[in-house]
């Protein structure tokens, strides 16, 4: 799972064995180490909430997704989710994607568990 923070927005994409795992009800999680401590990111379904909800607390950034929502998009074609989340002094917009491997290769990535590129077999580059 690939994170992307860009100002006010956190932008996550799943490999297909990582949306094998969500769908399947486990959190699908990456750490990023520092020397004294590592920062996780995490992303799980929960069947209480309504909406897609970030919060961050000891280090850990985790994105919920109800189940409903969670089994629909894992299950179907569908791309993207996303939400833009009310924080204090305006939003934080949330979004979760399915990783397509880019169409020019790349030898510093593994990309063999992406998702086809939709546009394969065209000139478009990612």
């Amino acid at each position: 799972m690939k994170l992307r923070i860009k100002g006010s927005s956190l932008r996550l994409r799943l490999t297909q064995g990582e949306i094998r795992e969500l769908g399947e009800g486990r959190a699908v999680e990456e750490h990023v180490p520092f020397a004294a401590q590592a920062l996780t990111y995490r992303l799980k379904r929960d069947p209480e909430i309504l909406e897609i909800t970030a919060f961050y607390t000891g280090n850990i950034i985790e994105i919920l997704v109800p189940d409903r929502a969670a089994v629909q998009w894992c299950g179907s074609e569908q791309v993207a989710l996303a939400r833009s989340q009310p924080v204090p002094g305006g939003e934080l917009r949330i979004a979760l994607e399915k990783d397509f491997a880019c169409l020019a290769p790349r030898t510093d990535e593994d990309e063999s568990d992406n998702f086809p590129h939709p546009a394969q077999g065209t000139s478009k580059v990612c």
